[in-house]
């Protein structure tokens, strides 16, 4: 008997007891724990260095269908990882509004700096009818291949939240600090605010968008959340990334969504109460018994082990992801790293890694 098929994007009570990832984002204490890793689909993946040559440059594999759904699965073929995360960037967002945007070797991002209301004025927030479609097609692509091959495997949209794209967007590159984009907030928060709000239509669009394609949970990452003062983090972090969370739920109130404010530390506790969000990821600096007691208990907690632990691997390896493992039992709970995996990692170390966790 054939049972009906839920609508992409949208949970079900049959979906999220199938699906390892879907039940702890529920609130379940799910033993082992589910499992996936940022950036699993990289560089350090031979595989995924003969499809970037292929496809030429960055944002060519990023807005390529098929070769960004066949990135998006390869980790999931290789270790069967429960969570497949669309392989894009973040700054797909900037450069769909209209930002000027190339990736050079060994350089990192580079942007056209916006600085002015009239760069901001520029900049078009109605994104996914035009330059985003290509990556909301990789979205179906990759859902419609989980769907027949990997039925356990959660599909994960993403974008960057609007603090941390708009500091690549006003510094126009990477930055230990972000002078100029902290400079901007302070000195001239209306404007910067304007570009908030900009960021903040645009990515909301952009996640429903990849829900309605058929993305099972969404995470919203700040990366550069820990630069800021904690008056400033509550304006620029926390109400930007709530105002996205509840306008998410308006549309589709059974989306999962993960946020991730790295380096956040005791601000963690205010960003998991005021944003909403299901799901908090953690870094590595983060201790996990502290912040087990910070966040309420339906809510999971994902990470944080060391890139560089998985680098090393052998025991130091074993040592850190059983201590992990220890503290995190019994509680909703994702095992993945507190930041992106390194390009050096050794393939066979991440096998290990899940062997690892799969036995609890």
């Amino acid at each position: 008997m054939e049972t009906e098929r839920p609508a992409p994007g949208q949970a079900t009570p049959s979906t999220t007891q199938s699906k390892p990832m879907l039940r702890a984002l529920a609130g379940e204490a799910v033993w082992p724990p589910p499992m996936w890793l940022m950036r699993q689909a990289g560089r350090y993946l031979p595989e995924y260095r003969e499809v970037r040559a292929q496809a030429g440059d960055f944002i060519a594999l990023c807005t390529n269908p098929e070769l960004a759904a066949e990135v998006t699965l390869q980790p999931i073929r290789r270790y069967g990882m429960d969570g497949a995360i669309l392989f894009s960037d973040i700054l797909m967002v900037p450069w769909a509004m209209g930002q000027p945007l190339r990736f050079a070797e060994g350089e990192g991002p580079q942007l056209a700096p916006v600085r002015t209301a009239a760069a901001i004025e520029a900049l078009d927030p109605a994104i996914c009818a035009g330059n985003a479609a290509p990556i909301i097609q990789t979205v179906r692509l990759v859902r419609a291949a989980l769907d027949a091959h990997a039925q356990k495997t959660t599909l994960i949209g993403f974008a960057g939240s609007p603090w941390t794209v708009a500091c690549y967007m006003v510094e126009g590159h990477g930055s230990r600090d972000f002078a100029a984009a902290r400079g901007m907030a302070y000195g001239e928060p209306q404007l910067f605010g304007k570009l908030i709000r900009t960021l903040v239509e645009a990515t909301t669009a952009y996640l429903l968008a990849q829900a309605e394609a058929g993305a099972e949970a969404l995470m919203l990452f700040d990366s550069w959340a820990g630069t800021l003062s904690p008056s400033q983090f509550r304006r620029w972090v926390i109400e930007p990334t709530g105002q996205i969370v509840r306008a998410i739920r308006k549309v589709n109130p059974a989306i999962p969504i993960i946020g991730f404010p790295r380096l956040a530390g005791p601000m963690l506790a205010e960003y998991a109460q005021r944003t909403g969000v299901q799901c908090l990821g953690v870094d590595t600096t983060m201790d996990l018994r502290w912040a087990s007691g910070a966040v309420e208990a339906h809510q999971a907690l994902q990470g944080n082990l060391d890139p560089l632990a998985l680098v090393a691997g052998g025991m130091a390896l074993e040592a850190e992801a059983r201590s992990i493992l220890g503290t995190m039992r019994g509680r909703p709970y994702i095992f993945n790293l507190g930041h992106g995996i390194e390009k050096v990692t050794p393939p066979e170390h991440v096998a290990a890694l899940v062997r690892l966790v799969r036995t609890g």
